[in-house]
């Protein structure tokens, strides 16, 4: 159970609040994980009286409803609720919201979610600053600032100094919504709860490892947004980063949350600096193109609405990384996303080395396929070991056999990440948010890449809509033998 708050969110008519946010509330109304005085209050700029915004919330929490919809637990969940009409850029707005909240005399421990743009951030902190709401007096304040933290290095550091004076490191909650996917932190009790493993996970053993996420989907509403952005931004230096430190990173002194932090950054920074001359053969940037998805044909990016006709935005990249370390020391890190791939999946694939002799290959009609250990993280919530094992029969064959441990719970144990995170940001627990040097530190690894990329505006590679990406990312590896792996069973495409 959580203790009373009051949550303020911004943009709440906005496309995050209404699919993932407020679905997020009420599975945390329907298994009683919300304290009885937690209330709500909707910030929009519609001219929206409250039963207007609460016929809104009932339509997009039914489709996303676990179990089906119930009007009871609406009925609670919606008497939580207020919406106030607010322009966020005119200070006046703010008096009339410290008010509210004085007049409804709701509890004064205060979370101020942003569901907003990130040029949104700096003025709205400022404004709220300005008004006193930030003020910890009689109770907490707390800031959720969704992702993207800056544009690079730079825009980062200077949203962190406009932040600053209003906020301290402790009351700012930088949010990664994949940290809170219970797959995710279930790499850090696969390494950390399993001694077995701990002799292995490292450069003696292993032979490198991947981070894929795809998606069968295009850029859709998001064309204005993401054509600005691109996928290096939007999930490498956001998410996929993240997964890189869960899976490398030293073990932490305990499980709390500076701890925990403080290995994610030491393992970020370790991470080799990508010079710009090496910027083409550790990174690989394309498009999508026509193609058939499902069954369908879909446009190009090009042909998207709202994308610049000569845009060369990438909505796939790839990357290679070295951490210098003792643990990773040459060991090439392989990372991948892609839109418009013929299925969403996201994985961690982990391949081990060769035995130092491989006694039975002369048995063998083709080489004895290496070890593997796959995540599955969405859709599938799995854990894979590749093992070799004796055929059956009076030879001495080898086959490949699978270990598979299928994580998904049943409906009453399942949940989406952003329910876990609402509730963390209640606690104070403060260990799958962003730390402003974690967010420096993966801007650096990325910055030289899109610096390289952005004075290139004359050619962008293209790949079919459907297809599994370029071919040309094929190049990143280090061997022949390496090759990127999409599915949990043993083939590669």
């Amino acid at each position: 159970m959580s203790e009373a708050c009051t949550y303020v969110v911004f943009g709440a008519t906005g496309n995050l609040s209404m699919t993932k946010l407020m679905p997020a509330f009420y599975h945390l109304e329907k298994h009683d994980r919300l304290d009885e005085a937690v209330k709500i209050l909707a910030i929009g700029r519609r001219d929206w009286h409250r039963d207007e915004w609460m016929q809104s919330v009932k339509e997009a929490v039914m489709p996303k409803a676990r179990g089906g919809f119930t009007d009871q637990v609406c009925e609670r969940f919606c008497g939580r609720m207020d919406y106030l009409q607010m322009d966020i850029l005119q200070t006046p707005d703010y008096a009339r919201l410290k008010a509210f909240l004085a007049d409804h005399h709701w509890p004064t421990n205060v979370v101020f979610y942003l569901s907003l743009g990130p040029d949104q951030f700096a003025p709205t902190v400022e404004q709220l600053g300005e008004a006193g709401l930030l003020k910890e007096e009689g109770g907490w304040r707390r800031v959720v600032l969704e992702k993207p933290f800056g544009f690079d290095s730079q825009s980062a550091k200077q949203l962190q100094t406009r932040l600053n004076r209003y906020l301290e490191e402790e009351q700012t909650y930088r949010i990664d919504h994949y940290l809170g996917k219970g797959m995710v932190q279930n790499l850090m009790v696969f390494r950390f709860a399993n001694l077995m493993m701990e002799p292995l996970w490292n450069r003696n053993y292993i032979d490198h490892i991947q981070i894929t996420h795809a998606e069968d989907k295009s850029v859709g509403t998001r064309a204005g947004y993401y054509d600005q952005s691109g996928a290096m931004r939007d999930m490498i230096q956001s998410h996929l980063l993240q997964l890189l430190a869960l899976v490398a990173m030293e073990p932490p002194a305990s499980m709390e949350a500076e701890a925990l932090r403080n290995e994610k950054v030491k393992l970020l920074q370790s991470v080799r600096p990508i010079l710009k001359q090496n910027v083409h053969n550790q990174a690989y940037r394309a498009q999508y193109a026509e193609g058939v998805i499902k069954g369908q044909r879909v446009p190009s990016y090009l042909q998207e609405p709202g994308v610049d006709e000569g845009s060369v935005t990438e909505t796939y990249a790839a990357i290679k990384l070295y951490i210098d370390n003792w643990r990773w020391a040459g060991v090439p890190f392989y990372i991948q996303t892609g839109k418009n791939m013929p299925s969403n999946r996201t994985l961690v694939a982990i391949r081990f080395k060769h035995p130092p002799k491989q006694f039975f290959r002369e048995s063998q009609v083709k080489k004895m396929e290496p070890n593997w250990i796959v995540f599955g993280i969405q859709p599938e919530e799995s854990i894979r070991l590749e093992l070799t094992a004796k055929e059956p029969g009076l030879e001495i064959r080898t086959q490949q056999t699978n270990l598979d441990a299928t994580l998904k719970g049943d409906e009453n144990s399942a949940y989406d990440a952003y329910e876990e995170l609402l509730l963390d940001v209640i606690k104070g627990d403060r260990s799958l948010f962003l730390r402003y040097d974690e967010v420096k530190a993966a801007w650096k690894v990325v910055d030289p890449i899109l610096q390289v990329w952005s004075s290139e505006t004359a050619f962008i590679d293209t790949y079919a809509s459907g297809s599994w990406g370029p071919e040309g990312a094929k190049k990143l590896f280090d061997h022949p033998e390496q090759c990127w792996r999409y599915h949990y069973k043993p083939e590669v495409l």
